[in-house]
């Protein structure tokens, strides 16, 4: 088994592949000296894993114990390998002051005076500048600075002090001291490896091509590592999302190009070129150069792109103009026009050419436009009316009774534009509108169902959110002067889509009992997360999780810079007061904020070599709230411009309570540093709330010299408006989306309280599913009161946190944090399978799915 397969089960599933032992020689066995038992590795292991925050189930203890010592010294050293990668634990963290954070100085004007001089005015040969000193000025390797080994302790620091840059680990300056000792994980941060079953990849595949959200760019990996050596075979009937659809067909297209008659539509078609070219399927970013694609794969897709109608081929050629013509000059369509005329008409439309009626090409293009009704000739050149034409013009003449009858006709862009209509019509018309959702809903995705409802349920306010499309999440926001939706209008259209998804729900395989975590309203439901960072939570962007006032959070960022470049990448943390009023920072200008309530590790300017560099900030939020504090911003700057993209590697991330400099198994949360991006603003911290809620999102940045006192305004704009849209609850959340289940799925449903309490719900015989579905979802007066054990005997358990809950086995479980649950013992789901379970044929999908 490949160690990228292994990597992705052990990431995605927490399970571990009994094929990553070692093949051992029996003539190793024989000549080892050192008596080794299988029980001594074992213990060995376990302690190890300990540290990380992992504990063996019992068959994966006892697939242990049955190997040689030898054998177990190879897997172990293979799944301790993978398990430090993942959380960075690989990686050497050694900060500018090695005795953080309580070596840092407290004054940090003067640290920066003290450098400032020595850099300046230290000859060579003479007196230190700062103490007066003559023996003890060396120059450092390789920067040359004059240091004095009296004023700066080169047992605490680990780069040059006056240029921070790193210096060579043999130079004499640097002294040793500051030796961690590793710290043990609690008892509540530990997490259970199962042994995986022989099945695991292709369950695993199946769930990320079945799943209804586009796929992050960490998903899309991961996915071609499962179909490494896979075929047609693995694939589902359907695979929903075209992103995905078009990723499989290239990676599979050379050996079986048959599957191109699974394209539907010529965007389609783009998708499978723009992978074929080493660029996007969601088409945000165009391939870095072009490729030249075999001879028979440009005539088996512009087959596929001839096949299809011409009006909704031209219509969607047009979506994507800059694109398709970029295209072109691979595909050489009029090259094959007398094979393939109505996809080299396409082509002339978008392209704009004047079909020369002398060239049998131009001859075979103005004889395929004859027989279509919709193409006319104007000064030589082919001009088609699209759909999406005739609803743009619809609305742009003040007929939108006209738009909405042109879009019953394609579902998924009516709903789409629900919205919209929905400001457009005259209030006689809103009947009709409901009534045409409701005839397209049983057609429609749920992915698009529930953004569709979240924008009906959304009011318009002060600031408006927009992800455009990109090769970043870089978000933008203006001003909302939109009129509200009417309430009547509104209530009707939300109602039609939550019924919808509720009809959808009852096809589904009946549940005896639910148990439901309150705090599951916290966590968004799964959208497409085609910009998210590669993340060990994999959450929704949005989501919030709830943490402690006392709580004390250590923020880590690491990075390498690559061969001959210099890269400066700075942590900075911001706080804001509840009015958005700049309260202050820690940063390399001020590596301490009130004390101890933010200390930075120092600033370094560079990250050569393989060990790179560290940068940490210390957070105690008790003492961030008393100066005044609400909101606290960590942030990563680009300083000398240098796009993420570049890095050998990159990661920035948040531990709670570590102990030791850096605690693998306190790690909250990591995110790589990706994309064309220069400025991260990962996640924020609401004193008041006391939430934390994860953003994942890049701010545009051009030149030099990035920090947080040059975009702290930009900075505090982007975190309110998310707040703001995030934190207003009219999103569909995944406690929504697990009632909807629920409810519909089972007549008795246990809900845990945020404060604790456990209470139930309880369908009453001739209740509508409807009503039940409300009083659950709102949270309103319970059926009865009851006990934390039901969670034990319940078979769809949904909740945060898995800590005290102990589910029967074959329970099916969405868990964000599973602690303890073994996967082999319980049918774990994640957040998007619960909408891919709701698609329109779910009873078919379901018979052919193992999540």
């Amino acid at each position: 088994m490949s160690s990228s397969l292994a990597e992705v089960l052990l990431r995605r599933r927490r399970m571990v592949d009994a094929r990553i032992t070692p093949p051992v020689r029996r003539s190793a066995w024989q000549w080892l000296k050192r008596p080794l038992t299988t029980q001594t590795g074992l213990n060995a292991l376990q302690a190890e894993l300990v540290q990380r925050g992992f504990l063996l189930s019992a068959p994966l203890y006892r697939y242990c114990a049955g190997l040689n010592p030898l054998a177990l010294s190879g897997f172990g050293t293979g799944l301790l390998e993978m398990l430090d990668a993942e959380s960075g634990y690989d990686a050497e963290y050694v900060p500018l002051f090695r005795g953080f954070p309580e070596s840092v100085p407290g004054n940090t004007e003067t640290f920066y005076v003290n450098r400032v001089f020595a850099r300046l005015l230290q000859e060579p040969e003479q007196p230190c500048v700062l103490c007066g000193d003559a023996e003890l000025v060396h120059a450092v390797s390789p920067c040359a600075h004059l240091v004095c080994r009296s004023c700066w302790d080169g047992s605490d620091f680990s780069a040059c002090p006056l240029c921070l840059r790193h210096i060579d680990p043999d130079d004499p300056f640097l002294e040793p001291g500051f030796d961690e000792i590793p710290g043990k994980a609690d008892a509540d941060r530990l997490r259970l490896l199962a042994l995986a079953p022989s099945d695991a990849e292709r369950a695993l595949a199946d769930e990320l091509l079945t799943r209804q959200t586009p796929l992050s760019v960490v998903d899309r990996t991961d996915l071609k590592v499962l179909l490494t050596e896979a075929d047609s075979s693995w694939l589902p009937d359907v695979i929903p999302v075209r992103e995905t659809r078009a990723y499989v067909i290239a990676l599979l297209l050379a050996r079986e190009p048959f599957l191109i008659d699974r394209l539907e539509t010529a965007t389609d078609v783009l998708r499978v070129l723009s992978v074929l070219m080493g660029g996007d399927p969601g088409l945000r970013t165009p391939p870095v150069r072009r490729r030249s694609l075999p001879r028979l794969t440009r005539r088996t897709l512009l087959a596929r792109l001839d096949r299809m109608p011409l009006e909704s081929l031209v219509d969607d050629v047009q979506r994507h103009p800059r694109a398709w013509k970029r295209m072109g000059e691979n595909l050489h369509p009029f090259e094959y026009a007398r094979e393939y005329p109505v996809a080299a008409l396409a082509f002339a439309v978008v392209r704009r050419t004047k079909v020369d009626a002398e060239t049998p090409a131009g001859r075979a293009v103005l004889g395929e436009a004859a027989r279509q009704p919709m193409v006319r000739l104007e000064d030589g050149r082919l001009v088609v009316t699209t759909f999406a034409s005739r609803v743009e013009g619809a609305f742009v003449d003040g007929r939108p009774g006209h738009a909405l009858d042109l879009l019953r006709q394609r579902p998924g862009e009516l709903l789409r534009r629900t919205v919209q209509l929905a400001r457009a019509l005259p209030a006689e018309s809103h009947g009709l509108l409901v009534e045409a959702v409701g005839t397209a809903l049983s057609d429609v995705s749920p992915a698009v169902l529930i953004a569709a409802l979240g924008q009906v349920r959304t009011p318009p306010g002060d600031l408006r959110l927009f992800y455009p499309r990109g090769g970043t999440t870089r978000v933008w926001t203006s001003v909302d002067e939109r009129e509200p939706l009417p309430a009547e209008l509104a209530t009707a259209l939300a109602g039609v889509i939550v019924g919808e998804m509720l009809r959808r729900a009852t096809s589904l395989p009946r549940f005896r009992r639910a148990f439901l975590d309150e705090e599951l309203g916290r966590l968004a439901a799964p959208s497409s997360e085609r910009g998210a960072s590669s993340t060990l939570r994999r959450m929704t962007r949005g989501s919030a999780q709830p943490i402690p006032l006392d709580d004390e959070l250590r923020l880590f960022l690491h990075w390498v810079e690559p061969a001959g470049q210099r890269v400066d990448l700075d942590l900075a943390v911001a706080v804001f007061d509840g009015e958005w009023g700049f309260v202050g920072l820690c940063d390399a200008t001020r590596l301490r904020f009130d004390q101890d309530a933010m200390v930075h590790s120092g600033n370094l300017t560079s990250a050569p070599g393989s060990t790179g560099s560290t940068e940490f900030v210390d957070l105690d939020l008790r003492a961030v709230r008393r100066v005044g504090g609400r909101y606290v911003l960590p942030v990563v700057f680009g300083y000398n411009g240098v796009p993420f993209d570049r890095l050998e590697r990159g990661f920035v991330g948040v531990m709670r309570k570590p102990t030791g400099l850096f605690d693998p198994a306190a790690v909250e949360e990591r995110y790589d540093l990706a994309g064309p991006a220069k400025i991260l603003l990962p996640f924020g911290v609401d004193l008041h709330t006391r939430e934390l809620r994860w953003y994942d999102v890049n701010l545009g940045a051009l030149g030099v010299g990035h920090s947080i006192v040059r975009h702290a305004a930009r900075v505090a704009l982007m975190a309110a408006t998310l707040e703001e849209v995030h934190g207003a609850g009219d999103r569909v959340s995944l406690w929504e989306l697990c009632c909807w289940h629920a409810a519909a799925r089972t007549d008795e449903v246990v809900v845990r309280c945020a404060d604790g309490s456990v209470v139930g719900y309880v369908r009453e015989s001739g209740e509508e599913l409807t009503s039940f579905a409300r009083r659950l979802t709102a949270r309103l007066e319970p059926d009865r009161v009851w006990d934390l054990d039901a969670a034990n005997r319940a078979d769809f358990v949904a909740v945060v946190s898995a800590a005290d809950v102990d589910p029967k086995a074959g329970a099916q479980v969405f868990a964000l944090h599973p602690r303890l649950l073994d996967p082999a013992a319980h049918e774990f789901v994640a957040a998007p399978h619960l909408l891919t379970t709701l698609v329109p044929d779910a009873r078919a999908r379901l018979a052919t799915h193992t999540p």
